[in-house]
Order: C-alpha cells, then structure tokens, then sequence
C-alpha cells in the first residue's frame, strides 16, 4: 500500500531540559524537518530539576513527563536497560503500530538521572539506544535519526546515505 501521510503515526517526543549545545541543537532540527516528511512531529521540552539532588531530580523531572502522557496513548521510554533493536527492528515495530491503527506515539528523553518506578512502569516498551551511558540531548538526536532511518525503511527508500 502506498504511504499516505494521514495515515501517519503521530511522533510526540517528551524531553527533559533543553538543549545548550548548538551543534546538538541542530541535528535535532535536521532530523525534526526529514522526519516530518513522513509523520507529524512534535518535541515537547519539561523543566529540569536544575540543582536538586539526583533523587529529587529524578523524581520531580519523572512527574512532569507523567503529566504529559495521555493515559491511552502508546508511550515508549528511552531507557538504558531497555530493548535495543536494530534499524529494521525498530522499522518492523513502528510498522506495527501503523498497521494496528495507533494514531500516535510518546517517546520519554528523560533527564540525566533517568526515571522513577512509576515513569517506567507507564511504559508500554522501553528502548534502549545502546548499552553506553549518554547524554540524553545526544540520545533526543539519535532518536530521531533513528525515526527518520525507519520511515526510510517503512517506504521502501534507500537509508544508508
């Protein structure tokens, strides 16, 4: 079936804090333009927990990701100890939710403390981008590359250039 873009899975990226670097700043942007070729993108920045305790931090900074998650929607968290899935692992699972009929999906870049219990508990699928620990404005520009590399996938496009 040809690609209609109505059809599209709406991408909702939730990110703790903002981007100091502009570099980082801007293959967000690039990979933001290409992927919404093919799927309506939002980035929603929450305020970090700027100078809390890493437990407070991680506390406060996973309720306000929390209140933003809608609870019938898909939500997937970014996750150092979730599942890593190749390029066409990652395709075959978002072509999933396409052909299920999921009109939209979350996906939590949480601080650099990580999340609570209860953040990753709401979690319909955790994702890990590598076992490496990086930096989560790094991690928002690798999930994007990685969104827009699958619908590449999805359509049947040449990726690897």
């Amino acid at each position: 079936m040809p690609f209609r873009r109505e059809m599209a899975v709406r991408y909702r990226l939730l990110c703790v804090g903002r981007i100091r670097e502009t570099a980082i700043a801007a293959l967000v942007d690039d990979f933001t333009q290409r992927l919404r070729r093919y799927h309506p993108v939002e980035i929603v920045e929450v305020r970090d927990a700027h100078g809390a305790a890493p437990a407070r931090a991680m506390r406060e900074e996973s309720e306000r990701l929390l209140r933003r998650i809608e609870a019938s929607e898909q939500f997937w968290l970014l996750e150092r100890t979730g599942m890593q899935l190749s390029s066409l692992e990652l395709a075959e699972r978002l072509g999933e939710l396409e052909r299920t009929g999921i009109s939209g999906l979350t996906i939590a870049v949480a601080g650099p403390y990580g999340v609570s219990e209860t953040l990753l508990r709401r979690a319909d699928f955790t994702w890990s981008l590598s076992r490496l620990t990086l930096l989560h404005e790094w991690a928002r520009a690798l999930a994007l590359e990685q969104l827009y590399r699958a619908a590449k996938i999805l359509r049947g496009e040449p990726y690897h250039h």
